[in-house]
């Protein structure tokens, strides 16, 4: 049996995650008070495998209750279920700009006096030992939901076969580094064909631009050695049961080079029979 503790900052996409859960085959309840956590991991363990993946939410919305938790986790891990934790997070201008777009309050407002950046700071604060305890952490800084979702799916969905899912991205170094990312790979020392006018307007994932970026020497023996270093990492990541690989390839702009090295490590990547997914994080960001 799989029991998933899903935490994290208020407002970093729990709800969302809980998604993602419920959409693979999880049996998920949302703000459960930790000291219920005992009796409801029995009436799981008691369902004769009716609820065989469980998620429960429990965050700092418990109040006073959440400092429970650890007795609760204790239980959970002397009582049989396989036990996972997964925090949730995001910087602080980020989760206060969520906050200010849904006009809703944060659980710790009255506390700290209505300002939301304190609130952040002690809710940082008190989950910080249940952050340092996570099996798995998500930063949700730079991700839409359809992105969370798919990072939830890859990460929990069940896989016989292949249980590290590998996610190729493309980003802009000047939009910022990719948070996410366990590889940062800098395409930036390849001819940029921003400053070809007729390529200016398209993005690596036209033919024109691939042709461009590849036609070049070394952008052929960098895509090698890379294959190389993927290669190679790829089988050490699995043995040491990493569920999920996020390669980020990054450019000037997010649009040309990376776009294109990040196509062609997927297109290689599945042709292994390795389960991939790209995305492009700027792709469209500065686009009319």
């Amino acid at each position: 049996m799989k029991f998933l503790i899903v935490t994290g900052l208020s407002g970093s996409g729990k709800s969302g995650a809980v998604n993602a859960l419920e959409d693979i085959g999880y049996y998920c309840i949302d703000n459960i008070p930790p000291q219920l956590i005992p009796k409801f991991a029995d009436i799981c363990v008691q369902s004769n495998g009716q609820m065989e993946k469980v998620a429960i939410v429990t965050d700092i919305r418990g109040g006073d209750m959440f400092y429970q938790l650890d007795g609760g986790l204790e239980y959970l891990r002397h009582s049989g279920p396989d036990v996972k934790i997964l925090f949730l997070d995001a910087s602080d201008d980020v989760l206060i700009k969520r906050y200010k777009e849904t006009r809703r309050r944060h659980p710790l407002d009255e506390q700290c006096h209505g300002s939301l950046l304190s609130a952040i700071t002690k809710e940082r604060s008190v989950l910080s030992g249940i952050r340092e305890a996570a099996d798995h952490y998500i930063d949700t800084s730079d991700m839409s939901m359809a992105q969370l979702r798919d990072t939830v799916t890859d990460l929990f969905m069940d896989n016989p076969d292949d249980r590290m899912a590998v996610k190729v991205m493309s980003f802009g170094f000047k939009y910022g580094v990719c948070r996410e990312a366990d590889l940062v790979l800098d395409v930036r020392c390849l001819p940029n064909p921003f400053y070809i006018p007729e390529l200016r307007k398209h993005t690596g994932l036209e033919s024109c631009v691939r042709d461009y970026v590849m036609s070049f020497e070394q952008s052929k023996e960098l895509e090698a050695k890379l294959r190389d270093l993927i290669d190679f990492l790829v089988p050490l990541y699995r043995q040491e049961g990493k569920t999920s690989l996020v390669i980020a390839f990054g450019c000037t702009g997010g649009k040309h080079r990376s776009v294109t090295f990040a196509e062609n490590m997927h297109t290689y990547l599945e042709e292994k029979g390795i389960r991939t997914r790209v995305t492009h994080r700027d792709i469209e960001v500065g686009k009319l």
